[in-house]
């Protein structure tokens, strides 16, 4: 095995203690994310032949070892998938990823937004309580918790709302799924920018006297960012909370922000991502209206035996413990990473909040010790 040393992300919606308690040291600051992978944006690194090197390098330079056959034939001369712990304080942007051909078309043309040729599918493990929005709501929903605000200026959002619920403002939402919320949506993202910060600060003191986590977060997110009309993202998706050890896979086209959280992300190896809101990144609203798919809904994923095999061929996760016996024999690359106790391993031993790479060589690998053990590797 070979341990790896991986990049922080201080991103300013990170926690000041998740990944810095769970790597044992202190924090200096926001920590968002760590990146455990051979993505270009933030590749790990080892010690190979002692030389320090990154993940990306070493698979380049002999692929079909590194990665095997299988790997190597579907994906080509690449690790498939990056592994994140994802720290989240601040609520993230509202954003959407493009499906494997909108993200080949998107980098071949040049579009800034797609920065690589690859999808980038996604799933998140809680490893704390972890709240996120993710799919359009019905049109009904949507249009009872937005006529609760009470506001005239939003008359064109909630007749475009009950307008897919055939006018009664049912909460079955019509037959037509998300269509009428995505327009809603659209109304809200294109509002005109002289009238933004008034509606935001309507949309603030309506919300506040109302209660309820989905109004008090229109609030916060009000507060935050006051000309944004995205702000009203809580009452048109839907709200999840994941206990600890409950998985949500996000495909392409399923509108999402993560709220709060510590956990475990597996993706595809792609840096695509298309914000309209909520943040202070460059946004692509045209962009991202065209790749949302209205109907689109996250997915839970069930660990059977501990194994979560969401309906992406980029990755799978297996989470191992605490008591260790596991031997895993198929030639493919993995990604280990220890939370808690320790494992021990042909190589070496791992603590809390250390990694390693498993190359497809290594041939069969047991897992040993009394600790808690992430493995992701390629869902061939």
């Amino acid at each position: 095995m070979d341990v790896l040393s991986n990049p922080v992300k201080d991103y300013p919606w990170g926690s000041r203690h998740h990944i810095a308690g769970l790597t044992g040291r202190p924090s200096g600051g926001p920590e968002a994310e760590m990146w455990l992978g051979a993505h270009p944006a933030g590749p790990s690194r080892l010690v190979r032949d002692g030389r320090r090197r990154t993940l990306a390098e070493v698979i380049a330079d002999d692929p079909v070892a590194e990665l095997g056959h299988e790997t190597v034939q579907r994906f080509g001369e690449r690790l498939p998938y990056l592994v994140k712990l994802i720290a989240v304080d601040s609520p993230l942007s509202l954003q959407v990823h493009p499906t494997a051909a909108q993200a080949a078309a998107g980098h071949a043309a040049g579009d800034p937004h797609y920065a690589d040729p690859w999808a980038k599918p996604e799933m998140i493990y809680a490893l704390s309580d972890f709240t996120a929005l993710a799919g359009l709501r019905p049109a009904g929903q949507a249009a009872e918790l937005v006529a609760r605000l009470a506001l005239e200026p939003l008359r064109p959002v909630l007749e475009t709302l009950r307008e897919g619920t055939g006018g009664d403002g049912g909460k079955d939402g019509g037959g037509n799924g998300g269509e009428s919320t995505a327009a809603a949506l659209r109304t809200l993202l294109e509002w005109p920018a002289g009238e933004r910060p008034a509606l935001v600060r309507a949309v603030a003191d309506a919300a506040g006297p109302l209660g309820g986590p989905g109004f008090r977060l229109v609030r916060r997110l009000a507060e935050r960012y006051p000309d944004d009309p995205a702000v009203l993202a809580p009452l048109l998706l839907h709200r999840h909370e994941l206990a600890p050890g409950q998985a949500l896979f996000l495909g392409a086209g399923v509108l999402h922000s993560y709220v709060s959280g510590f956990g475990v992300e597996v993706m595809g190896a792609s840096d695509n991502v298309l914000r309209a809101g909520l943040t202070s990144k460059p946004v692509d609203v045209p962009g991202l209206l065209r790749v949302l798919r209205p109907d689109a809904q996250p997915l839970p994923v069930a660990g059977a035996g501990g194994h979560h095999l969401p309906p992406a061929p980029e990755f799978r996760l297996a989470v191992y413990g605490p008591r260790l016996g596991h031997s895993l024999d198929r030639p493919v690359p993995r990604i280990v990473l220890c939370t808690s106790g320790s494992v021990t391993l042909e190589g070496g031993t791992l603590g809390a909040g250390q990694s390693a790479f498993l190359p497809a060589k290594d041939g069969r690998v047991t897992l040993r010790g009394t600790g808690v053990v992430f493995c992701a590797e390629p869902h061939l």
